[in-house]
């Protein structure tokens, strides 16, 4: 069964403009659509795959490759341009570096916020936010506002937030690289609890994790799939390129 068909994708951006990341601000640039030009930039272009399932896809290349972009239109924060994606099931996303935080608000208070962004009720954010305090363990800074908080500390509440929900499909962009030795074995070990039974995307620079998670990995440069299939033929190609 597929979760995830991307058919001929294409993402175009204007050459010089910044993505805000607040929350807010992510949920209103999405519906923004983007006139061509010739200071287009484009992202992503002629992408098409599919993903069944419970699958778990590695999706590397280099910086700039398309890798973030990619999940953010699978998010449903971008729309495509041209082609298009189609997504069976609910989604929670971990964007890099807390993307989607208001920092003005609180550690807890951005819990709810995200929660209602992904459509969940207050009774169900409720019912798991201690699992996700305790998982994310920043102590007394879950009560502080975001701003005051480091890389890692907003990495650990968006991990936390993003794999606690239940959501039939998971994007996950570069946790798996911040944080301490701790966090990291604990960020594993829920992966491994929620892997088959959910379908996951993650993009990782760690080919030892993109190894030891994925069974299919895509393979993206200058915003196109160069490869995609099983993970240690693809992972072979890239670092040899």
């Amino acid at each position: 069964m597929e979760a995830i068909r991307a058919t001929d994708l294409g993402i175009r951006f204007k050459v010089g403009k910044r993505k805000r990341t607040s929350a807010r601000n992510i949920v209103v640039s999405g519906f923004r659509r983007r006139r061509g030009g010739a200071d287009d930039f484009w992202a992503l272009r002629h992408v098409s795959f599919t993903v069944s399932k419970g699958d778990t896809i590695g999706v590397i290349g280099r910086n700039g490759s398309g890798k973030s972009t990619l999940l953010r239109v699978i998010g449903g924060i971008y729309p495509p341009d041209e082609g298009e994606v189609s997504v069976q099931g609910s989604v929670s996303t971990q964007f890099s570096l807390g993307a989607g935080f208001e920092t003005e608000l609180s550690g807890i208070e951005n819990i709810y916020l995200n929660g209602i962004l992904m459509g969940l009720s207050k009774k169900y954010i409720d019912s798991v936010l201690d699992d996700i305090i305790g998982f994310a363990d920043i102590g007394e800074f879950i009560n502080m506002p975001v701003k005051t908080y480091s890389t890692g500390m907003e990495t650990r509440l968006g991990f936390a937030i993003a794999i606690h929900v239940h959501r039939d499909i998971v994007l996950i962009d570069e946790i798996l690289v911040v944080g301490d030795a701790e966090f990291r074995k604990k960020c594993d070990e829920r992966l491994d609890k929620i892997m088959g039974e959910r379908t996951i995307l993650l993009v990782s620079h760690d080919m030892n994790a993109i190894r030891r998670f994925a069974n299919k990995v895509i393979w993206l440069d200058k915003g196109q799939i160069v490869a995609q299939g099983e993970p240690e033929e693809v992972i072979q190609r890239y670092l040899g390129s």
